[in-house]
């Protein structure tokens, strides 16, 4: 099968395993591995998975993603399309640019928009897009103008306004549908003093390096924050700050795990950070049901303590 595939597809290889592929260092092997580093790759690895009749993955930067430690029977392409072209005040950068890169190339060139976007570990444009990524109160929505995908089964480009993305919380078009795979986007920044850009991209990274726990792999934010109020007045008085979180409309994730007596707690090699425990963190060889068992026990207490249901943000591949 690997040759006939690599006749149609030459780079594809079997067997690799994707724990060094994602920020987790978590994961069991994709049964075929393609890199795709243009538009005509993808089209190209896209026409071939339809061929032979192979599930296909989209692998970005590897960030929120939890992949089992079975691994992906099918084709995972690792979308690796980075260029990038600033153009007045737009940018047009592959999916797979680097946001964290992506925020200092603006900044360089007086743009403004992509500063909450810095220290956000494996984080690509494609997987921002995909995820519709927010940080600080900024969301990526905010500064995109138009996403070009292809279908994944239809094997076509398309073109995507901002209002076609569907963006909502933590959500887009792209993440509901499976068969589309970003291959670039254009923002629209804003103009403003490089100086003033550049301090903010630090006060950001500086931000996350001394609240997130950096030391340990993760997937990053492990719950969506819910965007709901809590009146029930035993809890109101149990727990004094749900009165301004009541008032902003939204509840942090890290805050209700951590009100559930779950900081710190360990099963196998995962642990849920003392530090934000909205991050579940790989000790060092963490297996993927060891997150999974975190991650239910996770939503089982929050639901019990607070009758909140808790959404995972981080996607879940292979189970």
């Amino acid at each position: 099968m690997l040759q006939k595939l690599s006749e149609k597809l030459k780079g594809v290889k079997k067997n690799i395993s994707l724990k060094d592929f994602t920020t987790y260092k978590i994961g069991g092997p994709a049964k075929y591995f393609f890199i795709a580093k243009s538009k005509e790759d993808l089209m190209l690895a896209a026409k071939t998975a339809k061929e032979f009749k192979l599930p296909v993955f989209i692998l970005g930067g590897g960030s929120n993603l939890l992949i089992s430690d079975k691994g992906f029977n099918g084709l995972v392409i690792k979308i690796d399309i980075s260029g990038t072209k600033f153009q007045g005040n737009e940018v047009l950068a592959g999916a797979g640019a680097d946001l964290i890169k992506l925020a200092y190339l603006s900044a360089g060139n007086g743009l403004s928009g992509l500063e909450w976007a810095a220290g956000i570990p494996g984080a690509t444009l494609g997987g921002s897009i995909y995820g519709h990524a927010q940080a600080f109160g900024v969301k990526i929505s905010e500064v995109v103008e138009s996403v070009e995908a292809i279908g994944l089964k239809t094997l076509k480009l398309k073109n995507f306004t901002k209002e076609q993305c569907q963006f909502s919380l933590k959500n887009s078009i792209f993440k509901k549908n499976k068969n589309l795979a970003i291959v670039s986007a254009v923002l629209k920044l804003g103009k403003k003093n490089t100086g003033e850009i550049k301090n903010k991209v630090r006060e950001n990274i500086s931000y996350r390096k001394s609240m997130h726990p950096m030391d340990f792999p993760s997937a990053g934010s492990t719950f969506v924050n819910p965007e709901t109020k809590i009146k029930d007045k035993k809890l109101l008085i149990k727990f004094p700050e749900l009165e301004a979180y009541n008032k902003k409309g939204v509840i942090p994730a890290g805050f209700l795990i951590r009100s559930s007596g779950l900081a710190g707690k360990k099963i196998g090699n995962a642990q849920i950070s003392e530090k934000h425990a909205n991050f579940i963190i790989n000790l060092g060889g963490a297996k993927a049901k060891d997150v999974v068992a975190l991650t239910k026990l996770a939503k089982q207490k929050v639901k019990k303590i607070f009758n909140v249901d808790l959404e995972q943000e981080v996607q879940m591949v292979g189970f």
